[in-house]
């Protein structure tokens, strides 16, 4: 996951741990050399998707789920940035 995703200051924000599920279906024009490179073409996807359709890419179906979880379904490293995203919501209180 992307480091980015959280803002680095953070205020009056509570954190939690989520399973997201996102289901695609879409048409796209793209070199054929890209398909065979599975990271490389999420990675293009993803920036195309958050471009939005165009004359390269149709979206014909799109679903998303996000749910809380336990954060004791975390992994130990994310349970460790949850405690330090917290610890820094309560030093930007406090200070």
């Amino acid at each position: 996951m992307n480091s980015k995703a959280l803002p680095r200051q953070i205020s009056n924000i509570e954190v939690g741990v989520y399973e997201c599920e996102i289901h695609l279906k879409f048409r796209l024009i793209e070199e054929k050399s890209l398909l065979g490179d599975r990271e490389q073409l999420l990675q293009v996807l993803l920036d195309a998707l958050t471009e939005g359709s165009d004359e390269f890419l149709e979206t014909l179906q799109a679903s998303v789920k996000a749910q809380e979880v336990s954060e004791f379904k975390a992994s130990p490293q994310m349970r460790r940035q949850l405690m330090r995203l917290r610890n820094a919501v309560d030093n930007n209180e406090k200070g």
